[in-house]
């Protein structure tokens, strides 16, 4: 009898560790992973396909990636959003996702409500600011004295409207009053092609998608938005140093998110498996190699900077006065 009461006073818990049918917890993961990266090819697929190979030989299991595009990302976003919330299907995507509320009257789903971030996988210190070198410019102050003795007939590409660097390309084109126009491409890798082509007059891109273009010279980068200089091309000054301080900008940063509702312990387990490919050498040295920092904040951490970052581009939205689609 005293033997009775005394398991009966044992929490539910601990009674389930004297159980001899107590299931171990499945490791993580035990079949394949779906990273939906919701752009054309540009610097997210790129940094997916990266940390797709690590993870695959880290685990045992494939990460594969899958290309959703369209809608600057909202297409891929909400195909993650009403997917299985088991950490089998992941979105990666870029800082635009933080844009789109602001921008958009509409969105398939709510960010707050229907993903979960879990990791920064790729953080940009600046942005580049890109002509063709047919132009005849070597410094930002001719291309905006070109530009201006041009006034309107200037354009310029993007990933796409409302997507960050659309954003940033408007507060640029506000800033120096010159008034270009827009012309959206469907991701990062045709906005270049487009500049390449002669087809616009620039591009201010992050800086995998056209680092190649640069060093190959079918490019020319006329400045460098971050703090200092970027250290894979030390000659091209920064913003502050080009004459232009107000327009210093980060450059973004390429994220990690889940269905809402994805139990705690799976969270953990694929934040611990993106942290590890980040920390293997080789694949910390390319991601480097592409201009971008594999960060790994904790959960929260990259939580708090999705808020912090949804505010900011409201803010720059109403700032350069930009109608919502």
């Amino acid at each position: 009898m005293i033997r009775i009461q005394s398991l009966l006073r044992l929490s539910f818990p601990a009674l389930l560790l004297l159980s001899p049918f107590v299931v171990a917890k499945t490791p993580y993961p035990d079949r394949p992973v779906k990273i939906i990266v919701p752009f054309e090819v540009g610097a997210p697929d790129v940094l997916a396909r990266i940390y797709a190979k690590q993870l695959t030989s880290q685990t045992g299991q494939s990460f594969i990636v899958e290309n959703k595009p369209g809608a600057n990302g909202m297409i891929g976003a909400d195909f993650v959003a009403k997917s299985k919330a088991d950490g089998y299907t992941l979105l990666l995507t870029s800082t635009s996702i933080v844009v789109n509320p602001s921008f958009y009257k509409k969105t398939a789903y709510d960010l707050k409500k229907d993903l979960t971030p879990i990791t920064n996988l790729g953080n940009v210190e600046g942005l580049l600011i890109v002509v063709n070198p047919s132009l005849q410019v070597n410094t930002l102050g001719e291309f905006i004295a070109l530009a201006k003795n041009n006034l309107g007939k200037f354009s310029f590409s993007s990933p796409g409207a409302g997507n960050q660097l659309h954003i940033d390309s408007e507060f640029f084109n506000k800033l120096t009053g010159l008034e270009m126009t827009h012309i959206p491409y469907k991701g990062a890798g045709p906005a270049a092609v487009a500049l390449l082509g002669n087809q616009v007059q620039l591009f201010i891109s992050t800086p995998p998608v056209v680092l190649p273009h640069i060093q190959s010279g079918k490019l020319k980068a006329l400045a460098y938005t971050g703090q200092k200089r970027f250290s894979l091309l030390p000659d091209v000054p920064t913003t502050t140093e080009a004459g232009l301080p107000s327009f210093n900008v980060d450059g973004g940063w390429f994220g990690l998110f889940a269905p809402k509702g994805i139990p705690q312990d799976i969270n953990l387990d694929i934040y611990m498996e993106f942290k590890k490919a980040a920390q293997d050498g080789d694949t910390r040295n390319t991601i480097l190699n592409l201009g971008m920092d594999p960060t790994t904040p904790k959960p929260v951490e990259f939580q708090n900077l999705v808020d912090r970052e949804t505010k900011k581009y409201s803010d720059k939205i109403r700032l350069i006065e930009l109608k919502q689609e």
